[in-house]
């Protein structure tokens, strides 16, 4: 029947209930993509005609009684549109469109299957069957690899979808089963003309659909998110899955600023590590509003520290997932990853809802942080995790990323990402005096540390990047707790502290000092990259200088070879009042993020990654025609 299908003639003259009986019969997708791969482009125009009746049938059948009929037609259409699509890699002028539908048909064409796949969605109907759907619509929108090509889309914008992906989401069941392919979907068609004036799903849209299906999306989201990362703690992740599923978290952070709040939001269903499906009653996602999140924190000390049972949030699994990406940055998917987790980090950072609840004092939780075996540290025991505001994770999560990442592939754009977190969540401390206990001292000696490394690899480093940017940051954020400090930090003494930390590692900034006035005194390219860090580390010095002589002389008076810790923060204390520092401007202003201007070109990449990704996977095999064909045995 096929090959009557592939010859010139119309194959229903001779026999009449051709396209009945031909959706009766078992689909061989590989013989017909087969086909389809076999001819030319100017072959294929010449059966057109006959293509054309076989993409009107399938979605005459689609609306069928028999369930057999709408299962061979869906897979008949995937295997049409991804045979056709791969002709028109290599014939030019060759449309797409007119090849499957004709132009004067295309837009009723298209309108019908959309409404046909929007009744099948959203019927009370077989599972197997919507999920055949979803792949049908994943192959629609993944078959070009850049995604704003895809001129069949912008029929799917016309007759959105949309509403269907987020009930099916909406709906525990449904969303247990087609989780991943809806969130990959929303994600995929979010990105879709993007950047242009008016993007067809532009975000208001995608925003007050969410906000209607808030708690499925949500769930959905929490759930994968969730999984993604009870599964990876157990085996090599699979980082190129999980890039969808970081997208569309990312898009929800990014579009709806609202999204923020459903991050805090306490979740006790974590770690559905893939349940059977059985049809036990499951209990919906709190809605929005209904409960405070802090009627469920968990602050006592009996509950289990394991990642399964502990009521968690999105955010905290976020956390964990993220110290698993981020750890290593080698191949070019963990780094995608990795700047995604980040970019999704300085979105939340720069949030002032999202900043109101990590710091809230009377939202503790244990994050249980992956960190990297290194051999000068010792193995932090688990078991004593003290329970704090997650702004604590989240600043341990970029200290580990600072003493973990000083390698000759310096990745230094993470760097910049990581240091503005930091810059940002400061902001806000300072801004809204919250005295965050925090144990500052490790954030301090980290930064330091990467400084020394700076230096000692500067040749090699400035090969490749402007260090100074990076120099420049980090030593803004010493003038930051410098200036500022006293309103933040949590005690007097911690500010003694961070006049200890600065003189005893007096070395460093010393000869950071030295670098950068060699490279400012010179002509090179990097004169005025480097005299800002000289400008900048004016009250380092004054610091320096005014104390190493107060207690040099003190161990003088004293007969003391070695200062001891308490006896250098007794000289601090005694002599801040003849200090002078100046007064520096901007510390704590920053530029807020905007994806646009600075980021198109990464998120078209990572997007077409995921559409290529995704196509590959989409493998129709994985619904074998065996389970739809027991599901639907019984043809009346």
């Amino acid at each position: 029947m096929y090959d009557e299908i592939f010859m010139t003639e119309d194959p229903s003259k001779c026999s009449p209930r051709f396209w009945e009986e031909l959706f009766l019969m078992k689909v061989n997708l590989e013989y017909l993509e087969g086909k389809l791969e076999s001819l030319d482009g100017e072959e294929l125009m010449k059966i057109k005609d006959n293509i054309n009746c076989l993409f009107q049938h399938c979605i005459q059948a689609l609306g069928e009684e028999h369930p057999i009929r709408v299962v061979n037609a869906l897979q008949t259409l995937c295997a049409l549109i991804r045979g056709v699509h791969q002709k028109n890699k290599s014939t030019s002028g060759f449309d797409i469109i007119n090849m499957l539908m004709g132009f004067d048909k295309a837009e009723l064409c298209m309108k019908n299957l959309m409404e046909s796949l929007d009744s099948l969605l959203c019927a009370e109907g077989s599972e197997s069957l919507k999920s055949l759907c979803l792949k049908l619509l994943l192959c629609l929108v993944t078959v070009t690899d850049n995604i704003s090509q895809n001129t069949i889309l912008e029929y799917v914008m016309i007759n959105s979808i949309f509403e269907a992906i987020l009930q099916i989401l909406s709906h525990p069941p449904s969303r247990r089963e087609h989780g991943y392919d809806a969130v990959v979907l929303l994600a995929l068609l979010v990105n879709y003309r993007k950047y242009e004036v008016s993007g067809p799903l532009n975000g208001q849209q995608y925003k007050d659909k969410e906000e209607e299906h808030q708690s499925g999306f949500f769930s959905a989201l929490t759930n994968m998110v969730g999984s993604m990362f009870i599964a990876d703690a157990h085996e090599k992740i699979s980082v190129q899955t999980n890039e969808a599923i970081l997208l569309a978290l990312y898009e929800a952070v990014h579009l709806n600023r609202n999204f923020i709040t459903v991050l805090a939001q306490s979740h006790p269903e974590m770690g559905l590590v893939t349940t059977p499906v059985s049809p036990a009653p499951t209990t919906p996602a709190t809605p929005l509003g209904t409960t405070p999140p802090s009627s469920d924190v968990i602050s006592s000390v009996e509950l289990p520290l394991d990642a399964d049972v502990q009521t968690s949030n999105l955010l905290i699994t976020f956390l964990k997932y993220s110290s698993i990406v981020m750890q290593d940055t080698k191949d070019e998917h963990r780094l995608h990853s990795g700047k995604l987790c980040l970019i999704i980090l300085t979105c939340i950072a720069e949030d002032q809802y999202a900043n109101a609840f990590l710091h809230d004092d009377n939202m503790n939780f244990r994050v249980n942080l992956h960190r990297m075996p290194m051999r000068h540290r010792k193995k932090a025991a688990d078991k004593n995790l003290p329970c704090r505001p997650l702004v604590c994770a989240v600043l341990d999560l970029m200290v580990e990323f600072i003493v973990t990442h000083m390698m000759k592939e310096f990745p230094m754009d993470l760097y910049v990402r990581c240091i503005q977190v930091v810059h940002k969540l400061l902001c806000y401390q300072k801004k809204c005096r919250v005295r965050l206990h925090y144990t500052w001292r490790e954030l301090w000696s980290a930064l330091i540390n990467l400084l020394k490394f700076l230096m000692s690899n500067e040749t090699v480093l400035l090969a490749k990047h402007n260090i100074f940017t990076l120099a420049l940051m980090i030593v803004n954020l010493f003038n930051m707790f410098i200036t500022y400090g006293d309103t933040f930090l949590p005690t007097p003494s911690s500010y003694d502290e961070l006049y200890y930390e600065i003189i005893r590692m007096h070395q460093s900034f010393d000869n950071l000092y030295s670098m950068v006035l060699r490279l400012s005194t010179n002509a090179g390219q990097w004169k005025e990259a480097a005299s800002k860090v000289t400008h900048a580390l004016v009250n380092i010095r004054a610091i320096i200088n005014h104390f190493n002589p107060k207690i040099e002389s003190y161990a003088a008076v004293n007969h003391i070879s070695q200062l001891s810790e308490e006896q250098v923060l007794e000289v601090v204390r005694a002599n801040y009042d003849t200090l002078t520092l100046k007064l520096q401007d901007g510390l704590d202003q920053y530029e807020r993020y905007s994806e646009q201007h600075k980021e198109a070109a990464f998120f078209k990449e990572l997007v077409r990654s995921i559409s290529t990704n995704v196509r590959r996977n989409l493998a129709f095999h994985t619904l074998s025609q065996e389970v739809l064909l027991k599901e639907f045995s019984t043809i009346s």
